[in-house]
C-alpha cells in the first residue's frame, strides 16, 4: 500500500472515530450515567454502520467518501445548515436528559422496534452511496456526473435525505425519549428548503435533471411528497 493510500486509509477511518466519541458525550454526559442502556443500543448501531461504511467505500469508491468530507459548497447556506445541525443535535441531547430525569416511560418493545427502523434509515443511507458516487455532502454537480433514475432513486428523488429522515424520526422513540419527538419533527421544515435549493442547483447545472423530474414525481416520501 502506498503512502498516499495509507493516508487516505487513515484520514477516512478517522471521521467514524471522531463520531462515535462525540455521539457518546452527547448521549452520556446528559443522561449522566453509562447505565442508559437505550444509548447504548442506539450508539453501537450508528457506530456500526459508520465503520462499515467506511470500510466499505474505502475500498470500492474512496472518491464518495473524500466528497463526503466536504463541508464548504459553492452555494452556501450557512443558515439552514446551522439550523439543521442545531435541531439535529437537540434530537440527541434530549433523551440523555429525559434518561437521567425520568421524563419518559417508552416500552422496551417500542425502543426496538425504533432501533430496527433506525438501522433501515442506515442502510437506505448506504444503498444510496452505493449507488450514487456524486452523493456528496454539500451541493455541488461535478464533472461527469450523470442523472441516475433507477433503483432507490426510481422511488424519490432523494433517498439519501429520506434515510436520514427516518434516523431523525425514530432516534428520540430508540433513544427512549417521546419529548426529542418535537425536535425530530422539527428537522422537517428546513430540510425541505434544503432539498428545494439542491434541485433548483441540479435543475440549472444537470443535463437531464428536468426530465427526471417528470419521470420521478416524489422527492422524499412516495405518494406524500
Amino acid at each position: 500500500m502506498s503512502t498516499k493510500t495509507s493516508l487516505s486509509a487513515s484520514k477516512a477511518y478517522s471521521v467514524p472515530a471522531v463520531i462515535m466519541v462525540v455521539m457518546a458525550l452527547v448521549l452520556f454526559l446528559p443522561a449522566g450515567s453509562i447505565q442508559y442502556w437505550q444509548g447504548w443500543i442506539w450508539w453501537s448501531i450508528i457506530s456500526a454502520m459508520t465503520v462499515y461504511i467506511t470500510a466499505y467505500f474505502i475500498r470500492r469508491d474512496p472518491g464518495l467518501l473524500s466528497r463526503r468530507m466536504k463541508v464548504r459548497e459553492k452555494e452556501e447556506q450557512p443558515g439552514i445548515i446551522k439550523l439543521l445541525s442545531f435541531v439535529s443535535l437537540l434530537v440527541f441531547v434530549v433523551p440523555g436528559f429525559d434518561f437521567r430525569f425520568h421524563w419518559s416511560a417508552v416500552p422496551v418493545w417500542l425502543v426496538i422496534a425504533a432501533n430496527a427502523a433506525v438501522f433501515m434509515g442506515y442502510l437506505l443511507i448506504f444503498l444510496t452511496f452505493r449507488q450514487n458516487s456524486y452523493a456528496a455532502t454539500i451541493i455541488q454537480v461535478e464533472a461527469g456526473q450523470q442523472v441516475i433514475s433507477t433503483g432507490l432513486y426510481a422511488i424519490v428523488r432523494h433517498p439519501m435525505y429520506a434515510g436520514l429522515l427516518i434516523i431523525q424520526l425514530f432516534s428520540p422513540l430508540a433513544l427512549g425519549s417521546y419529548w426529542a419527538l418535537i425536535f425530530s419533527l422539527l428537522f422537517i421544515p428546513p430540510l425541505v428548503f434544503r432539498i428545494r435549493k439542491e434541485e433548483e442547483l441540479l435543475l440549472r447545472s444537470l443535463p437531464g435533471y428536468a426530465d427526471y423530474c417528470a419521470q420521478t414525481h416524489y422527492r422524499l416520501l412516495p405518494l406524500i411528497w
